[in-house]
């Protein structure tokens, strides 16, 4: 016989669907148009996969401050992350990746991951250029600093925008990012 619930299962605090909405939501600001043209992201796959990188970082960022109000933050968190691997594996095996080479290339996925993670965490604590510096290696492929500067601009608007945000706004998924292009944010 099949239960409809588990009596020892922790419920969730994040309502179902939340997760996909805020998985989409870094995607669709990830593929904005304006971090390409404007803002010297290639547009290639690795291109996109460390802007998206960067947006789940800025997110779980906030997430950890978050942590300890409910406990929602670090559901979400995890639940983010999961969302993450999983598009990363379908994405592989949409390529054509073999399933001999696909838990290869998640765990590159997950190295980058954690060493962005580090080095992003590490430039923002540092304050100054360092931010820009970390895009500029990791994301701009170690050319065009005054476009790095631009992006370390906006990720500090995007951290300053999630700081306002209270923890029962992230954990409905009723945030937005800031522009990719913000008229009032210098570098």
């Amino acid at each position: 016989m099949l239960w409809p619930f588990n009596h020892f299962r922790k419920p969730r605090r994040t309502p179902p669907g939340t997760i996909e909405a805020i998985y989409g939501m870094i995607v669709t600001q990830a593929r904005e148009p304006t971090f390409y043209r404007d803002l010297g992201v290639p547009d290639t796959v690795n291109g996109r996969f460390d802007l998206l990188l960067l947006h789940l970082w800025l997110l779980l960022r906030r997430l950890r401050t978050a942590q300890g109000v409910t406990g929602g933050a670090t559901e979400l968190s995890q639940a983010l992350f999961d969302r993450f691997c999983e598009d990363m594996d379908d994405n592989l095996r949409e390529m054509g990746v073999g399933d001999q080479t696909v838990p290869k290339r998640m765990r590159a996925f997950g190295e980058a991951f954690y060493g962005r993670v580090q080095a992003y965490d590490q430039a923002m604590e540092a304050g100054g250029e360092a931010l820009a510096s970390a895009i500029c290696k990791n994301i701009l492929n170690g050319t065009g600093l005054d476009q790095a500067q631009r992006l370390a601009a906006y990720a500090r608007a995007s951290e300053a925008d999630l700081g306002q945000a209270e923890e029962a706004t992230l954990l409905r998924a009723a945030f937005k990012f800031p522009p990719a292009l913000p008229e009032d944010v210098t570098p």
